[in-house]
């Protein structure tokens, strides 16, 4: 029997397609992100689509909101198997005027609320099997290329925030793969199409990065993979 697919960070685009694609496989899908309109959209569509949804309203940044939200995911779709991370922020992009609280921010989403998550949904995570799936990013690369193309396009938070959130995808996976919980990531590398990210010429399809989440999910070997590889 699959279990709940919580989907942190929901949103056209890649989160979107792991919802169809992990609900059309059998798993209750809860959408949570700040927009209650995007939300209460996404949850209905999956619901025309014969998938069981439920649409909860948290911030990834706020310990306590996103805490809350796998509590209510719990209370109303049963038992969680899977957590996908699809947050991101993309404050602090200039670091010489980035305030303290932009640049902290971009922990709490990255690091901070992923890590709060798979807390309060641990006692589900361990009981099912479960699995950790985050979308990480290029940015995260470490290299002098990478590090001109973040600074120019003002992404330097999002390339710190990647960077460590590739690192903690590692230490969960070292941590819970004795309670047989596997964590991975996909790392993007490219404009998705339909994503805010997309400025028309967006190569990569959203629905082929959604079957390697799956892939992951079902296969539990590979801890960080590369999207297109």
């Amino acid at each position: 029997m699959a279990n709940t697919i919580v989907v942190v960070g929901f949103g056209p685009g890649i989160s979107n397609a792991v919802a169809e694609k992990f609900g059309a496989a059998g798993h209750p899908v809860a959408l949570v992100a700040r927009s209650e309109e995007r939300i209460l959209a996404g949850a209905k569509a999956l619901e025309a689509k014969g998938i069981k949804a439920a649409a909860i309203r948290a911030d990834a940044s706020d310990a306590t909101s996103i805490r809350q939200a796998i509590k209510q995911a719990r209370e109303k779709l049963g038992p969680i198997e899977v957590i996908h991370w699809n947050a991101y922020s993309g404050g602090a992009g200039e670091l010489l005027t980035a305030s303290a609280k932009d640049l902290s921010g971009v922990f709490d989403v990255a690091v901070v609320g992923l890590v709060n998550a798979v807390q309060e949904a641990l006692p589900d995570l361990k009981s099912t099997k479960g699995s950790v799936l985050v979308t990480n990013g290029g940015f995260g690369d470490i290299s002098p290329q990478i590090d001109e193309i973040a600074v120019s396009m003002k992404y330097a938070g999002l390339a710190l925030a990647n960077t460590a959130k590739h690192r903690l995808v590692g230490l969960l996976s070292t941590t819970l793969k004795n309670d047989g919980v596997y964590v991975g990531e996909v790392v993007v590398l490219g404009q998705v199409k339909g994503t805010a990210w997309d400025n028309g010429q967006a190569t990569l399809d959203p629905s082929a990065i959604a079957d390697r989440f799956r892939e992951l999910h079902t296969g539990r070997k590979e801890v960080s993979i590369r999207f297109p590889s």
